[in-house]
């Protein structure tokens, strides 16, 4: 016999903080889950060494595989301080999907990364239901994914989550600034909220405020239930706008950290700039709420969150109406929000 296998009792994994146990009971609490994401190409179940899935290389010439990875940053904190976790991963699965269709990729599949200070398999079931149900609202595959417990290293209530998305495009059909051209119609698809960026600069401004009180006096839900208020998910609506419009969606614009403006200008040649007039949609309340209490600049503002903005296509301009026809038919609020002119490569706000 090896003398590894002579000794009996000593130091355990559990008492150093990872539980192998509470590890198995999580993935049979999420397998039923996570098997009702499957989609055509799906390969078996969760639980082997890697996730199968095969790509339909019929419906493509040129396949192209596009992959993203994301996470959902400081709203993590907002959630553990109360306590509620059925919407961030909602927020993962829409900062992973509709960053691959800025680039024309329909999104296929995704998997998870979960780290623990200590795995509660019901806070892991209530994390992975939000993806779950992301996934479902997306149309993609939760295809496996990673359950990390960080004992002795993370406090036992901290909790990080994070992703990948793997999507794919028809080559010469992908989305971006080589296609944008002057005259270009800017239509916005509206957020309701936070989405999950600007984390940071929000928690700093309600430092000390009370998460139960209203999110702004008269506000009809608290202050923590606004800042969990799961993100809009855009992938479905904007491959509507896609099938409607065809060659006449030029680029996307996935409104996250930077901002409107930092975004919008990643799908800018040089030698164009994006006018995007303010008054053409909707602000929420809490972005206001945020300028209010920091006091927050305008400019501040408006390089950090989306202010009501989550997503901006750039179409032809004879595909506008289609386009918004197509959005608001997907369940988005859709609207023409500026143009394309002449100018150095800048988002210019009005």
């Amino acid at each position: 016999m090896s003398r590894l296998l002579d000794q009996r009792d000593g130091v355990t994994y559990a008492a150093a903080g990872v539980s192998i146990a509470a590890g198995d009971e999580a993935v049979a609490r999420i397998a039923s889950r996570v098997a009702t994401t499957a989609r055509p190409g799906v390969i078996g179940a969760i639980g082997g060494f890697g996730g199968l899935f095969a790509l339909d290389v019929a419906r493509y010439r040129e396949p192209v595989l596009v992959a993203s990875a994301d996470g959902v940053g400081t709203k993590l904190e907002v959630a553990r301080r109360v306590g509620r976790y059925d919407t961030v991963g909602l927020d993962l699965v829409a900062m992973l999907v509709d960053d691959l269709v800025c680039v024309g990729a329909e999104p296929l599949f995704l998997l998870d990364y979960v780290a623990l200070g200590a795995l509660d398999p019901a806070r892991l079931e209530e994390v992975v239901a939000g993806v779950v149900e992301g996934c479902r609202r997306a149309g993609v595959a939760l295809l496996g994914g990673e359950t990390a417990e960080h004992g002795g290293v993370m406090a036992p209530d901290d909790l990080d989550l994070a992703g990948f998305a793997v999507g794919v495009v028809e080559r010469g059909r992908e989305l971006g600034p080589e296609r944008v051209a002057s005259g270009d119609v800017l239509v916005g698809l509206g957020s309701p909220n936070l989405r999950s960026n600007g984390y940071t600069l929000a928690r700093r401004v309600f430092e000390g405020a009370d998460l139960d009180g209203p999110a702004w006096p008269g506000a009809p839900r608290s202050l923590g239930e606004e800042l969990l208020a799961p993100s809009v998910i855009y992938a479905p609506g904007v491959g509507a706008v896609r099938e409607a419009v065809g060659e006449g969606l030029h680029a996307a614009a996935h409104v996250t950290g930077g901002g409107i403006v930092g975004n919008v200008a990643r799908v800018l040649p040089d030698s164009l700039d994006a006018v995007i007039d303010m008054t053409r949609f909707d602000t929420p309340e809490i972005f206001f709420e945020i300028q209010r209490r920091g006091p927050v600049s305008a400019q501040e503002m408006v390089h950090v969150f989306n202010c009501g903005l989550g997503m901006v296509l750039v179409l032809a301009p004879s595909a506008a109406g289609p386009a918004c026809d197509a959005a608001r038919g997907a369940g988005l609020d859709a609207a023409v929000v500026g143009e394309v002119r002449r100018g150095r490569g800048a988002v210019v706000l009005t």
